[in-house]
């Protein structure tokens, strides 16, 4: 094995990817700056005219940014929609068509905006203290509601003494008594609770219309009679550890009288009121306490009774519920074997594939994401993509002709020599169920020759990878790898018998699963045995960390923000409270074996492979302590181990492009250390 300095072998591997084809180079790293992709796409009430936040990278700043921009629902006339150079966000149609109203940033947070379409003018409407969410227009379109953080009081325990008159004195403590009192990704949160205000379309001071020390988040649904809203929330009295748990409501906007609709033990969620005004279609499940529970969707009458389930035979998780224009259906998102689609079910059950290959939202990893909006004669704007492109405009016409409207990366990724994606599917030998995965073969792949692997491992891990675009795989495979990337037992889109393989099991017979795949393709004959490496990040860190705790197959391993010690990451992560029983039967405290043996440190004087470890400096979901557990050990052991510590990154630790850039470079540049040519 190579054992070489650094330098040498990240240039090697870096010219390589530069230069691998004749006629195109290879997606290489600075490419990540120069990707775009369509989000949030809004199609207009007469389906001329599709609005859509444009994301891009700025090189200068190293951040992403969102802008506004309008296309006819044929693809012509793709313009800017305002002159602003800041982020834009949410742009909602009003009812009738003539406005869009949208969120964008300003010097002091973020405000309301309307766009009147007639005029191409544009005017700022709220003065608010924080950030608006979950923008609905009213029936009338003479009123927006929306959900706004009102800040609370906070804990002390005691009273400072009074300070001299120009003292500097330390910053006084920081007191907690909440349950859920940092979230990863913004850090500590501040005391409030979130409510639904309601501001005039014309401009006014907005008027706050819940009350209680509830979170009142996610949109808001108006009656049909614009005098009420519908909307989920959790308001039990014991709301901080009935935490998985929430109800539908009916608020009155002049009076502020709540009445709950829903009441059992469980998730009721995503209201939708049918545009008659007569039923709600909702979301809901009845919590039997398991690692992943699908729900059902649901309707009950506008007073919340005769609540019925449609079943109609579908065994995936669905999001997203649209009415059609009539009412008599519902449109709604899903996964299904890697594969993001759009659906629609009949209120007679009757249900009906209507768009696949939704996504490309995600440009690190493959997974799902992407989401679609209907017109009133039901055509459907939406995120399409593919393994060669992000998320672009794409349309489904009322006669289910579908056409891609946008092409926004054509002039960088047509210029590219992408890896070929594969779909494969493999035999688990633990108990023969059907394993999908997918592999990118290097540019220029030839079967002939022996190749290295890559294995990276998604997170979740109830989540799935599938056929979509990812700058980091291509990146690897740019960089000689053919690459693999698996759907092991307790990935979504497989049913919730699949996802729940994992209950009081993991991690469990997902390591055999991972492995199957990787002996699958060595019967292939062009994989490299003993130029074999395995990354992943977040469930993807704890399965390669415990994959070299059971073998010593791999040349090198990248294990990239990890849980290894489930003891010690339940009592410390931001989302603590949330594992017990759902995970492993019990708190630690209470069931100490199980929780050890399950910890990947558990197995870590069984380690013998090279291993880079990887960690945000900020990590609040795998806290960095974490990742230290394990390159303490390595280094304890005198095995070979690098830690890679990304200052002011949280678990998202590709948030910024020159992290995903810096994320990959570093794995490559540890496995060309002990990556043979």
């Amino acid at each position: 094995m190579k054992t070489g300095s650094f330098v040498l072998f990240f240039s090697a591997f870096l010219a390589c990817s530069l230069g691998a084809s004749d006629s195109k180079p290879a997606f290489s790293n600075l490419d990540v700056f120069e990707l775009e992709y369509a989000d949030d796409p809004r199609i207009s009430p007469d389906g001329k005219s599709i609005v859509y936040v444009r994301r891009g990278m700025d090189i200068m700043t190293d951040n992403s940014f969102g802008r506004l921009w309008i296309l006819n629902s044929d693809g012509t006339g793709h313009r800017k929609l305002t002159s602003r150079e800041v982020n834009e966000s949410s742009p909602r149609w009003s009812p009738s068509g003539d406005r869009i109203a949208f969120a964008s940033s300003t010097e002091s947070g973020s405000e309301i905006y309307i766009y009147w379409v007639d005029t191409g003018q544009f005017g700022q409407i709220t003065r608010l203290d924080g950030s608006p969410s979950g923008l609905s227009w009213s029936p009338d379109g003479t009123q927006i509601a929306f959900s706004l953080k009102v800040d609370g009081k906070k804990d002390e325990l005691v009273k400072a003494p009074k300070k001299p008159k120009g003292a500097k004195w330390a910053d006084p403590p920081r007191v907690t008594t909440l349950l859920k009192h940092e979230r990863d990704g913004s850090g500590y949160i501040e005391p409030g609770f979130s409510h639904y205000f309601i501001v005039s379309a014309e401009g006014a001071t907005p008027r706050r219309v819940t009350r209680g020390d509830f979170h009142h988040s996610g949109t808001p649904q108006w009656a049909k009679d614009g005098k009420s809203l519908v909307f989920s929330a959790n308001r039990n009295e014991n709301w901080e550890f009935e935490f998985r748990n929430s109800e539908l409501y009916r608020v009155d906007i002049d009076t502020g009288d709540t009445v709950a609709l829903t009441d059992r033990n469980g998730p009721d969620y995503s209201p939708l009121v049918s545009p008659d005004g007569e039923t709600i279609a909702y979301l809901s499940y009845e919590d039997k306490v398991q690692a992943y529970q699908i729900p059902s969707l649901y309707l009950m009458d506008w007073d919340g009774s005769n609540a019925r389930e449609l079943d109609f035979g579908l065994d995936r998780y669905i999001t997203g519920l649209k009415w059609n224009a009539k009412g008599s259906g519902l449109y709604f998102k899903y996964d299904d074997k890697g594969n993001t689609k759009i659906g629609f079910v009949t209120l007679k059950e009757k249900f009906q594939m209507v768009a696949d290959s939704l996504g490309g939202t995600s440009l690190g990893r493959p997974y799902g994401g992407g989401s679609f909006s209907l017109a009133d004669d039901d055509s459907i704007a939406y995120t399409l993509c593919s393994p060669w492109h992000p998320a672009d405009i794409a349309r489904v016409g009322k006669g289910g002709e579908r056409e891609r409207l946008t092409r926004l990366n054509a002039d960088l990724l047509d210029y590219r020599d992408l890896g070929e994606v594969e779909e494969i599917w493999y035999e688990s030998t633990f108990d023969q169920r059907p394993m999908q995965g997918w592999i990118v073969k290097p540019p220029q792949f030839d079967s002939s020759k022996k190749h290295p692997l890559l294995v990276e491992i998604h997170g979740g891990p109830i989540l799935n990878y599938g056929d979509r675009f990812s700058a980091e795989m291509q990146l690897y495979s740019a960089a000689g790898y053919v690459v693999f990337y698996p759907n092991p037992r307790g990935s979504t889109g497989y049913g919730e018998e699949f996802g729940n393989l994992l209950f009081n099991n993991y991690p469990g017979e997902d390591y055999l699963d991972i492995m199957d795949g990787v002996d699958f393709l060595l019967e292939r004959g062009y994989i490299d045995e003993s130029q074999m490496f395995v990354t992943g990040g977040s469930a993807g860190g704890i399965m390669s960390a415990w994959i070299i705790g059971k073998n010593n197959r791999f040349a090198a391993a990248s294990v990239v923000k990890p849980v290894m010690n489930w003891i010690s990451k339940t009592l410390t992560a931001d989302n603590y409270y949330g594992y017990a029983d759902y995970r492993i039967p019990g708190q630690p405290w209470e069931n100490f074996e199980a929780y050890w043996n399950f910890s990947p440190i558990s197995l870590v004087g069984n380690v013998e492979t090279p291993t880079l470890v990887m960690v945000g400096t900020r990590d609040l979901r795998t806290p960095i302590s974490e990742a230290k557990q394990l390159y303490h050990a390595l280094k304890l052991r005198k095995i070979p181990t690098a830690l890679v510590e990304i200052p002011g990154s949280y678990h998202n630790i590709s948030r910024r492009p020159s992290q995903l850039i810096t994320k990959v470079d570093h794995t490559l540049a540890w496995f060309a250390k002990y990556r043979e040519e």
